[in-house]
């Protein structure tokens, strides 16, 4: 019943549970009041995936607060960096006194005081080597000011925000989100081989590309797909899936600003 959708070396993730993009960063019981009505903030960071332009150096990324106390939150980079067998690890951005010298991303400011029901931005900055694409997990973690912390806040303003969160339990999540930087001369090129029993789309580009919304469904059931899913193909990389008789395969293949809707049919039913 299932496909078989394969990313090589790609980014995969399904909209039903987004791996590592939703993060339980603290949970606090500062109270002896079981089960209390929860208080404090709820941040949301919009989308989970962001792409700077090879001819773009900053982004303003957006922290809401939809709840209903302020929010103190710390921005935290990695660059995610890839082997050759397409495994990743991940490590700290590089901090150096001259800024002009760094290498990676950087945000500006690093710490944001979010009002409730309120917005506040950051600037991520892009600076250093842009002769090849590179990956930054970027992570928004709510926390309780401390004095090490450096927010722009008093002694008594910290005493106050614990009060104000002793109300209950509190759980405060984070979000990761992956941050894409092209290199400045960004090239599209996507190869599709289509054959009777497979369909692959190879990146001879040398910046991401996106297989967006994509669905595996019936022929003669349109409401029986399977959960849709997003794929980004890196440079060099492919992306293939085998068509399986009475089944058909939707999907957005996205290179940068162009977006092109495609639709692939399965093998017939007296297909070998």
């Amino acid at each position: 019943m299932g496909h078989s959708a394969m990313s090589r070396f790609g980014i995969v993730f399904n909209d039903q549970g987004i791996k590592v993009m939703k993060r339980l960063v603290l949970l606090m019981v500062l109270s002896g009041l079981p089960f209390a009505l929860q208080a404090g903030p709820q941040i949301n960071v919009g989308t989970v995936y962001d792409y700077l332009d090879g001819d773009k150096s900053t982004y303003l990324k957006r922290v809401f607060n939809s709840g209903d106390s302020t929010a103190f939150v710390k921005v935290n980079i990695l660059e995610i960096l890839y082997d050759a067998d397409g495994t990743s690890r991940e490590i700290e951005v590089r901090s150096q006194a001259d800024m002009s010298s760094r290498d990676g991303l950087m945000a500006s400011p690093a710490r944001l005081i979010v009002p409730a029901n309120g917005m506040q931005g950051t600037r991520l900055l892009m600076m250093g080597e842009r002769d090849r694409e590179r990956y930054f997990r970027v992570r928004f973690i709510p926390v309780v000011p401390e004095k090490e912390d450096e927010f722009a806040v008093s002694a008594e303003e910290r005493e106050q925000y614990k009060t104000t969160l002793s109300a209950g339990v509190n759980v405060m999540t984070g979000f990761g989100t992956v941050f894409f930087v092209r290199p400045k001369d960004s090239r599209f090129d996507s190869v599709i081989e289509d054959t009777p029993t497979s369909y692959r789309v190879r990146n001879n580009g040398n910046t991401v590309v996106l297989i967006d919304e994509f669905r595996n469904c019936a022929l003669k059931d349109e409401t029986a797909c399977e959960p849709t899913t997003k794929h980004h193909i890196r440079a060099g990389n492919s992306f293939e899936f085998d068509k399986q008789a009475g089944r058909e395969y939707r999907f957005n293949l996205v290179e940068g600003d162009s977006k092109k809707s495609l639709r692939v049919a399965g093998q017939s039913s007296g297909g070998a």
